[in-house]
């Protein structure tokens, strides 16, 4: 055997030696600041729905498409993640994923109509959907147990800092620019991210072979979007006075659910033989289940309260839009500050510690919320988020490091996998719940006589009251999380 192929046979077997830390810092730190890129594309769009209306003139709805197309693809795209992790090693799939990113990129900036527009949103989200369970699979092959926590620290800094500035960014742009600035501002940093991975990735991983099941990629496709899909219309039907859509708001949520059950049934049968598309064994790892259905429960109330917060102090306390972004900014910059300082944490002190506190912060602001009303304070609401996002923070590094690390390390892929897709369908969930009960109990209120402000303002306590009996399970939830041991248990370990 020759010198190189002994180097590189030593660094696929011991990936966490102290001589390749060097090389993991970097491909780490490029990893990072590619997925607060595509994170930051998320949320710069979602103040740019009415201004894309007129300047295209085009409908509400058919602008929504917008954000469902987006949505749509990354439900789509994620649960195949985990077979597209086993066979591509890091450099390729990382310039795979930031090359669609950027070509989608550059046709939503060119983009002459909504038509191409939307396309362009679907190949970035394409890209986009890659990027998250490739990080999440690389850190946990790089990156020692002793350390994950601190890692993870830091990814929770682009989840939480790139969407809570992207809103404020692209109002910013659109009130200076051109909409397509949007997408001139993330195209060079994009691009810059994939020379920059082109040059200095190295591959930190070691392919092998999975056979692509295509007939579990068709039912996954129905399953995840059908669900992400049905749940996005169902809140948005609410969202317009329950006006219908093309289809029934049943069908496609009962075509998801009939579609998971045969995606799952289908699962359970190559996985004996390591051929499943979704690994669904890393549900034999109880904390990882603990912690997926904290996560669950974590990101519906997050999503939900990020849509229900802007319409409250909108359309009741009499806020607008730049207030609105500034008042929600703290929140999500301290988060992402809190970042490190959990990660840490987490290494000395474990779970548990930090995600009941964090679980219970978090319920008593939604409690809190059930009580707000026309003459609620502006700083009472900016307190309420603040405290809010730190809960999150306790929660989110935590659960992440925990939940990854409860499984083999060959279940890595699918376990990052199965993390994004529970993400995106939490957050539709949890986008659906809340639009829908305020809505139902606004048009409630109002055939009451109640005043259409004061309506609104009940029909969003409601919501927030229902938030908050779901936030309980969160609670309940984080005193089961553990530690793992070790770092890669059976995959029949209770841990």
């Amino acid at each position: 055997m020759t010198l190189q192929a002994t180097l590189v046979e030593t660094a696929e077997i011991a990936p966490h030696h102290p001589d390749n830390a060097a090389r993991n810092r970097l491909v780490i730190a490029i990893l990072l600041v590619s997925t607060f890129v595509v994170f930051l594309n998320e949320t710069i769009m979602s103040v740019a729905i009415p201004h894309l209306m007129g300047d295209l003139g085009v409908t509400a709805s058919a602008a929504q498409w917008l954000t469902t197309g987006f949505l749509l693809t990354m439900a789509v795209v994620i649960p195949i993640t985990g077979f597209l992790l086993q066979r591509i090693n890091t450099r390729p799939i990382f310039m795979l994923a930031m090359a669609i990113f950027s070509t989608g990129t550059l046709a939503c900036a060119l983009a002459p109509g909504l038509e191409l527009l939307i396309v362009g949103r679907v190949i970035q989200a394409i890209g986009t959907a890659i990027m998250m369970p490739l990080l999440m699979t690389t850190v946990m092959t790089l990156v020692p147990p002793e350390s994950r926590g601190k890692t993870m620290g830091n990814i929770s800094i682009v989840m939480s800092v790139a969407p809570a500035i992207g809103p404020t960014i692209g109002g910013f742009i659109l009130a200076n620019f051109d909409w397509r600035f949007m997408f001139y501002f993330t195209l060079p940093i994009a691009i810059a991210a994939l020379v920059l991975g082109a040059l200095r990735i190295r591959n930190v991983s070691t392919p092998r072979y999975a056979p692509l099941d295509v007939l579990s990629v068709i039912l996954s496709a129905f399953a995840f979007g059908g669900l992400v899909y049905g749940l996005s219309s169902f809140g948005e039907s609410f969202a317009h006075a329950g006006e219908p859509g093309p289809v029934p708001l049943w069908l496609p949520i009962a075509v998801g659910v009939i579609a998971m059950g045969l995606f799952a049934w289908r699962q359970f049968g190559l996985q004996r033989e390591d051929k499943a598309l979704l690994d669904l064994r890393v549900f034999q790892s109880r904390n990882y289940t603990v912690s997926v259905s904290m996560m669950l429960v974590a990101m519906m109330a997050l999503f939900g309260t990020v849509i229900l917060l802007p319409i409250y102090t909108q359309n009741v306390v009499g806020l607008d839009t730049l207030e609105t972004g500034l008042l929600l900014l703290p929140g999500g910059l301290i988060m992402g500050l809190l970042g490190p300082v959990v990660g840490r944490l987490y290494d000395r002190v474990g779970p548990r510690v930090l995600a009941v506190p964090g679980a219970i912060l978090v319920s008593a602001v939604l409690w809190a919320l059930t009580t707000v009303g026309q003459d609620t304070a502006p700083w009472a609401l900016l307190a309420g988020h603040v405290v809010l996002s730190i809960g999150l923070a306790l929660i989110f590094t935590p659960v992440f490091t925990s939940s990854m690390g409860s499984v083999r390390m060959e279940l890595y892929s699918h376990a990052s996998a199965v993390l994004g897709s529970v993400q995106q369908l939490a957050g539709a969930a949890g986008i659906a719940l809340f639009v829908a009960l305020m809505t139902i109990r606004t048009a409630a209120l109002t055939a009451e006589g109640v005043e259409p402000v004061e309506a609104l303002a009940g029909g969003i306590r409601t919501a927030f009251l229902v938030g908050a009996i779901i936030s309980l399970f969160a609670v309940l939830a984080a005193f089961f999380i553990r530690k793992p041991e070790g770092g890669a248990p059976g995959p029949g370990s209770s841990h």
